[in-house]
C-alpha cells in the first residue's frame, strides 16, 4: 500500500464486524483513548456511533470492569440531551460503546467559528448542557469530561453531551489521578481532579463555568506550554472575569463565571440544577436589558468576595496582590477643585464639614457669579475644558487603536507545511495552532495543512490561535464484506463508507437465500475512491426445476432423467398384473416444479405376482392342459422315452407346489 492511500485505507477496523453485528463504518473522529466510527447495526438495520477503545485498554481487568459498569450507568441514563448509549462489548479485546449517532457539528466548531459569542447566545448554548448534567446528577452519574469536544450539535438543532460515564472509566486505569486526568484535556479540570483525583457534581460545574467562559471570550482561561502548566493554573489562579477580555459584558455574567469556576468547590453550585437556575436568573436579567442587576451581581458574587479574603487573610496577601486585581472597581473618582481667582465671600462658601451632598450645590451657586466677575476664570474653565475633550479624544483613539490595530496581526501562510512546521513558524509570529480538523485531499499530501481559520493574511489577535485543518491525503476505502447481507443492508454499509451500489443483478443460488448477495465486485478489501460504484449480484434463490412424468418408462431412463435434472432419485418395488417388469407404475411428484436435490419418489413394476404350480401328476393330458392353461400357464408336452400311448402325465416342471411367474412354461412327461 503506498503512503498516499488515505487513513480510512490503514485503519483495519473499517469493514470489519465487531460483536458478529456492527459493521464498522468510516471513521468520525479521534481522541486521546478513543476512536469514534459510524458504523451499521446489522441486527436492527439502522446506523449508530461506535466508540472504540484504543488497542491495549482491554488488556487491564480492572479497566474492563470498571468500563463495563460505568456503561451500564450512562445507558440507564435517559434524556433529550444525552447521547444514547445502546450497547458495549469486547471483540477480542476490543472494548467498543454502541452510541446513539449524531450528525452535525460539535461546539468546538461553533467556539472557532463563531466566538466570542453575545453573553444571551452563550447562554442558550450552556442550557441544554446543563439540562444533561441536571439528570446525569440526579441519577449520581458525574460527566468528568466536559469540554466543547463532547457537546454535540445535531443538524437540526438538538443539543446532546455525550461520553457519561467514559472518563471515570478511563482514569482508573491504575495511574496517579494526575495521570490520568493529563491524558485528556486539561484546560477544563476542575482543581480537585488535579490535587486528588476526586470528582463531584460541584467537578462538572466547574467545567460547565469554563466552556462558558470560552463561549464568551474565545479563549480559554488558562494557558501553558505543557498540560502540567495548565493544570497548575487551575489549582493556583482565579479564572478571571470575561469582560476583561470582552469589555461590556454584564458584571452578572461575570459573577456567573467566577462563581461556577471557584477554585473552593464549596463556594460553587452543589450541582448541574443550581447552575442551570442562576443561568436562568441571568438570561432573564439580559432578556430585560439591563446593564447591570445589583442584587443578582450581589448574590453571585459576595461568596467569591468572602473566600477572597479569607484566602488574603489565610495566606498574608497584601489587597495590592494576590486576588485583589480581580475585585470589582468601586473607587471613588476625586476631581481636583482649582478655587477662583476672586473668590465669592467667605461666608457664602460655608458649608458643615464633611458634608459631601452640599458641596455640589455651592460650586454650581457660585459658577454664575464666578462668570461674571473673573472673566479670566471662564478662559480657565475653556481651556480647561478643551484639554479635557482632547484628552478625551486620544483616549478613544488610543482605545481605537489598541483594540482595532495593536492587538492584531496577519495571519501567516502556514498552507503545505507539516502541522509541526506550521506550528514552529506560526510560533515566530508569537501565534500558536491547533489541530482543528482532519479532511481529505487528491492533491495536498497527507499530514500538510489544507487551510487555516483564519485565512492566510486575515487579522488575528496577537497571541491568537490559528485552526489548522490537516491534510489526510487521497479519501480512500476497501469494500467490506458483503456476502450474504440483504440488498438494503449492503447499501447502507457502502454509504456509510462513501461507496455508491452500482448494477444490481439478479441469479438463483442453490446455498444463499433470497434477495441476499451471492458476489460483489470489486471484490472484498479492494481499495476505491468515494463515489465508486460496487457491483451486486442478489439472490432469486434455489432455481426450479420442471418435474417430468416418466410413468411407464423403463426404470433406468427414468433414474437417468431425474438425476440429470438435478433431483434425488428414490425408487420402491412391487409387483404389477399390468405393467411389465421394470418399468414404472407410478412417480412422486409425477408433475409441478421442486429444487435442486429434492426428491422424487419411483414405483417400479416386478411384473406379475408367483402363482403355485398345480399338481397335475397322474392327470389325462387334456386336463392337465387344462388345469395349468387356467392357472396361467403355458403347457409343453414331452413323450416318455417309452410311450405306452396312455396319456397320462408321469412328471412335471415345475414341480406341483412350486411359485412361478404367470406365463411359465410348465413341461409335462406324458406315457
Amino acid at each position: 500500500m503506498t503512503d498516499d492511500v488515505g487513513t480510512q485505507v490503514g485503519d483495519r477496523l473499517v469493514g470489519r464486524v465487531l460483536d458478529g453485528r456492527y459493521r464498522v463504518g468510516s471513521r468520525v473522529a479521534k481522541g486521546g483513548m478513543a476512536t469514534v466510527y459510524e458504523a451499521l447495526d446489522m441486527r436492527l438495520d439502522r446506523i449508530i456511533a461506535l466508540k472504540v477503545m484504543h488497542l491495549g485498554m482491554g488488556d487491564d481487568a480492572e479497566f474492563g470492569r470498571r468500563f463495563v459498569a460505568e456503561a451500564r450507568a450512562a445507558a440507564k441514563l435517559s434524556h433529550p440531551n444525552v447521547v444514547a448509549v445502546f450497547d458495549q462489548g469486547n471483540d477480542h479485546d476490543t472494548l467498543f460503546l454502541a452510541m446513539e449517532y449524531v450528525p452535525g457539528r460539535t461546539l468546538r466548531d461553533v467556539i472557532r467559528q463563531q466566538s466570542p459569542l453575545p453573553p444571551a447566545r452563550a447562554l442558550d448554548l450552556l442550557a441544554p448542557v446543563l439540562s444533561a448534567l441536571s439528570a446525569a446528577h440526579d441519577a449520581g452519574i458525574v460527566h468528568r469530561d466536559i469540554k466543547p469536544e463532547n457537546v454535540l450539535i445535531s443538524n437540526d438543532g438538538t443539543i446532546k453531551v455525550a461520553d457519561f460515564g467514559l472518563a471515570r472509566a478511563v482514569t482508573t486505569t491504575g495511574n496517579t489521578a494526575t495521570q490520568g486526568l493529563l491524558m485528556g484535556t486539561v484546560s477544563y479540570l476542575a482543581p480537585e481532579l488535579v490535587t486528588d483525583g476526586r470528582a463531584d457534581a460541584r467537578s462538572d460545574v466547574y467545567s460547565a463555568g469554563i466552556l462558558l467562559y470560552e463561549l464568551l471570550t474565545g479563549n480559554k482561561p488558562h494557558t501553558g506550554d505543557t498540560p502540567i502548566q495548565v493544570a497548575y493554573a487551575h489549582v493556583h489562579a482565579d479564572v478571571p472575569a470575561p469582560s476583561l477580555v470582552v469589555p461590556g459584558i454584564p458584571p452578572y455574567v461575570d459573577a456567573l463565571v467566577q462563581r461556577a469556576t471557584a477554585r473552593e468547590r464549596d463556594l460553587r453550585p452543589a450541582d448541574a440544577r443550581v447552575f442551570s437556575r442562576q443561568v436562568h436568573r441571568v438570561r432573564n436579567a439580559i432578556e430585560e436589558g439591563l446593564p447591570d442587576d445589583p442584587e443578582l451581581t450581589g448574590d453571585l458574587t459576595v461568596p467569591i468576595q468572602q473566600m477572597r479574603q479569607d484566602n488574603e487573610y489565610d495566606d498574608g496577601y497584601s489587597r495590592g496582590n494576590g486576588y485583589a486585581e480581580h475585585q470589582p472597581r468601586n473607587d471613588t473618582i476625586v476631581v481636583p477643585y482649582e478655587p477662583p481667582t476672586n473668590p465669592m465671600p467667605q461666608q457664602s462658601l460655608l458649608r458643615p464639614h464633611g458634608s459631601t451632598r452640599q458641596a455640589g450645590p455651592a460650586v454650581a451657586q457660585s459658577a454664575p457669579v464666578l462668570v461674571r466677575q473673573a472673566p479670566r476664570q471662564s478662559r480657565g474653565r475653556g481651556f480647561i475644558a478643551m484639554f479635557a475633550v482632547l484628552a478625551l479624544a486620544l483616549g478613544v483613539g488610543s482605545a481605537a487603536w489598541f483594540y482595532g490595530v495593536h492587538r492584531y496581526t496577519s495571519t501567516p501562510v502556514l498552507v503545505s507545511l507539516t502541522a509541526a512546521e506550521a506550528s514552529t513558524k506560526a510560533a515566530e509570529d508569537g501565534l500558536t495552532t491547533t489541530l482543528a480538523n482532519q479532511d481529505y485531499s487528491e492533491d495536498v499530501p497527507q499530514g500538510a495543512v489544507m487551510k487555516t481559520d483564519p485565512e492566510p493574511g486575515a487579522r488575528i489577535r496577537k497571541n491568537g490561535e490559528v485552526a489548522l485543518t490537516v491534510s489526510k491525503g487521497p479519501e480512500r476505502y476497501r469494500v467490506p464484506q458483503l456476502a450474504g447481507l440483504d440488498e438494503e443492508a449492503a447499501r447502507r454499509a457502502l454509504e456509510s463508507i462513501k461507496l455508491n451500489v452500482g448494477q444490481v443483478s439478479q441469479a438463483y443460488s442453490e446455498s444463499v437465500p433470497t434477495g441476499r448477495v451471492i458476489v460483489f465486485s470489486p471484490k472484498f478489501d479492494s481499495v476505491m475512491k468515494p463515489g465508486d460504484a460496487v457491483n451486486l449480484a442478489i439472490s432469486r434463490g434455489k432455481k426450479p426445476i420442471g418435474v417430468p412424468d416418466l410413468t411407464g418408462k423403463p426404470v433406468r431412463e427414468a433414474t437417468r432423467t431425474l438425476k440429470k435434472a438435478g433431483f434425488v432419485v428414490g425408487r420402491t418395488d412391487q409387483y404389477d398384473e399390468k405393467v411389465p417388469e421394470g418399468r414404472v407404475i407410478s412417480q412422486t411428484p409425477n408433475s409441478g416444479t421442486l429444487f435442486a436435490k429434492d426428491k422424487v419418489a419411483l414405483v417400479v413394476s416386478k411384473g406379475p405376482a408367483l402363482r403355485d404350480v398345480p399338481n397335475v401328476r397322474s392327470k389325462k393330458l387334456v386336463d392337465a392342459q387344462r388345469i395349468l392353461t387356467e392357472a396361467g400357464f403355458q403347457v409343453k408336452v414331452v413323450k416318455a422315452q417309452f410311450n405306452l400311448g396312455l396319456n397320462l402325465v408321469a412328471a412335471q416342471s415345475p414341480a406341483a407346489g412350486q411359485k412361478a411367474k404367470p406365463g411359465t412354461v410348465v413341461t409335462v412327461t406324458v406315457l
